[in-house]
């Protein structure tokens, strides 16, 4: 077996547990991850905590179990978003071409002058710190990184002859966008959506933890680490946890989305082989 099949066959199963996970705290938690129990503090792992308790009493495996749903549900809202912008962005882009091509790279390339973190900073401080606004900041930053995705990949489809083909019989931009552009693009559209999976976590727990993103009670592995940081000598688990947690949904999407590109490009498949 070639090292991106074991890659990809690491990142499918850690993101399927994840995913696993976060469907399952939708139904049932060990315990309501919202109530406190200050005589419960800070005890240790054991049949009924299986991953003991944190400073206000909580379950930490409840919390964490709860926390997965929000950084997914960020993820593939913020990434979904701009995702969708982005493509219809770069699309136009190449099948107007000209102007409107030149024009919208240029917005394009400003976008990236604005990363995640201002934007967020700027949100909180015209409406106040919330996991929408961190939503709307993560989106922000993939809409350029779509528009590029999307325009490169189209430019490359124009040329072929059934495009050709079908613009000398008349068919409109639109039509032939619809119809044969996006379907053809849509491969490297997936591969760049998983990938920025793990990008919109990674965000999602940075903002959380400066406190830009979920607010209490809503649990957040971000925000489990900012409360576990003034607490690394008397109880250190609480901030491995989380942290664990971050990595291996990090990892599960980086994984998964290289090898997903490996597997949609041969010429990088067998360069990694």
């Amino acid at each position: 077996m070639t090292t991106r099949a074991i890659n990809l066959r690491i990142g499918a199963f850690l993101v399927i547990v994840l995913s696993a996970v976060a469907l399952l705290s939708l139904v049932w938690t060990p315990y309501d991850h919202t109530m406190l129990s200050v005589t419960e503090k800070f005890r240790p792992t054991s049949a009924a905590h299986w991953l003991g308790t944190d400073q206000l009493g909580r379950d930490v495996l409840s919390l964490l179990m709860a926390a997965s749903v929000n950084s997914l549900a960020v993820a593939f809202i913020a990434v979904g978003v701009g995702g969708a912008i982005g493509t219809a962005l770069g699309l136009t882009a190449s099948a107007c071409g000209g102007w409107v091509e030149t024009a919208i790279m240029r917005l394009a390339d400003l976008g990236f002058a604005f990363p995640a973190l201002l934007f967020a900073i700027m949100l909180a401080a015209a409406f106040g710190p919330s996991l929408s606004n961190a939503i709307l900041a993560i989106a922000f930053i993939n809409v350029p990184i779509f528009a590029r995705v999307a325009r490169g990949a189209a430019n490359q489809i124009w040329t072929r002859d059934y495009v050709l083909a079908g613009r000398a019989a008349g068919a409109s931009q639109f039509s032939l966008t619809v119809e044969h552009v996006l379907p053809n693009i849509s491969a490297a559209l997936i591969v760049q959506a998983t990938i920025e999976f793990a990008v919109a976590i990674l965000a999602e727990a940075a903002l959380s933890y400066l406190g830009l993103g979920a607010q209490p009670p809503m649990p957040s592995w971000g925000r489990m680490l900012n409360e576990a940081q003034t607490l690394m000598y008397l109880a250190p688990q609480l901030a491995i946890y989380p942290g664990l947690c971050i990595i291996a949904a990090v990892l599960g999407f980086g994984l998964l989305g290289d090898g997903l590109r490996d597997v949609s490009d041969p010429r990088l498949a067998r360069g990694r082989a």
